[in-house]
Formats: structure tokens, sequence, C-alpha cells
């Protein structure tokens, strides 16, 4: 564990090159992140902090668990320059495993089923910081805030959109978001990464049955 827990904020960026992220600089990365958006409503919530326990417990052994679970305590505790973080993760991340984090963040934030509008303000900053553009935070947003026109917004397209343009825009995305481009991660997060290539494929087919096409 203590190769995993090396990440240093206070001291700039990584010298590595993409896409050498390791799961354990991933998790800490996302450990500081998941501070900010639960501390952002000013409350801590035991559902907040069981879905933290729960993510790492798909990815780690309970010794692990335990590690980051201390250090997360650790790190609630603390505050830290968010841009500066964000603009190392940029440093050492590739976009995919940004992308992932985002996601991620998504899920803390319904952890408990009310979403607080400080907690979708500080997960928008981390967006911007870590270079995330406005359609791909978009889509994200759209996977976990559903309206008439989230499966649109998931592909990055107008409703008015050709049929030509959706299947182009289908294939975009899925490219995009498909699991193997986290493959660097670690088997565990590549699984969980698959939820936002299935959403993409359900939006697709979502638009086609919604069109009456094939």
């Amino acid at each position: 564990m203590s190769g995993q827990q090396t990440t240093n904020y206070s001291r700039g960026s990584h010298n590595r090159a993409y896409p050498k992220t390791q799961p354990g600089d991933f998790i800490v990365s996302l450990l500081v992140l998941f501070g900010a958006v639960m501390k952002a409503d000013k409350k801590m919530l035991k559902s907040e902090l069981d879905f933290v326990k729960q993510f790492l417990s798909k990815q780690f052994n309970k010794t692990q668990v335990q590690d980051f679970m201390t250090l997360f305590r650790d790190i609630i505790k603390q505050e830290y320059p968010i841009r500066d973080v964000c603009k190392q993760i940029v440093n050492s991340m590739d976009h995919p495993s940004r992308l992932e984090l985002l996601h991620i963040l998504f899920s803390l934030s319904k952890a408990d089923g009310d979403v607080h509008k400080n907690e979708i303000k500080v997960i928008q900053s981390i967006a911007g910081y870590l270079n995330i553009n406005q359609n791909d935070y978009n889509s994200i947003e759209a996977m976990f805030f559903r309206n008439t026109l989230s499966d649109y917004t998931i592909l990055e397209i107008k409703p008015n959109a050709s049929e030509s343009e959706l299947k182009k825009a289908y294939r975009k995305m899925a490219a995009k978001y498909h699991p193997d481009k986290v493959n660097h991660l670690g088997n565990d997060l590549k699984k969980l990464s698959e939820e936002k290539f299935k959403s993409v494929n359900e939006a697709y087919q979502n638009i086609k049955k919604e069109r009456g096409f094939n």
C-alpha cells in the first residue's frame, strides 16, 4: 500500500506520461475530489461515507480498504487547493481516466438520493479544472439526471439530428466511453467504466425506438 499512497499534491505535476496512471494514483486523486464534493453541502452524510467504502471494497481487499479509508478520513479534515490538485491530475491522467473520475463523482453526489446544488457547483468546477469540455460534462451529467432530452445530451447531438448524424454520434461516443480506454486503471475500474458505455447504448436504442428505425 505504501506505493499507492505517495501522490503529493504540494509539489506540482507528475513527470509520468500517459497512459501510465496506476490504480492507486487514480484512487488517491479520487479520494481528494470525493472530499471536496462531500464537504460542499457542509454535511458529512453516512450514506456518502458508505458509498466511498463500498466503492473501495469493489477495487481492493479488506486491508487496503481500511488503509484507504484511514487516508480518506485524513483528507476530509484538510483543505486541498482543488484547482492545483486537478492540474496535477491533468498532467498525470489521460482524458478517459478524467471522464471516469467525473462519472464517479456524480455517482457519489446521488448516493443519498438528494443532490445539493453546491455539490453540482463543485463538480462543475472540478470538470473545468480537469479540462473536460462542456459537451462531455453535459453528457455524463445526463446519465444521472434524466429529462426528455437526456438521450440526445448523452450522445452530444441535437434533437433534430438526422439518422446519419445519430449513427455517427453513437459511434463517436461508444469509442470515447469504451471500457478498454481505461484498461490501465485495472479490471475492477474498467468494469465500473462500463456504466458509461451502457448509458450510450441505451440512449441510442431509446432514440431509435422513438424514431422507429433500426
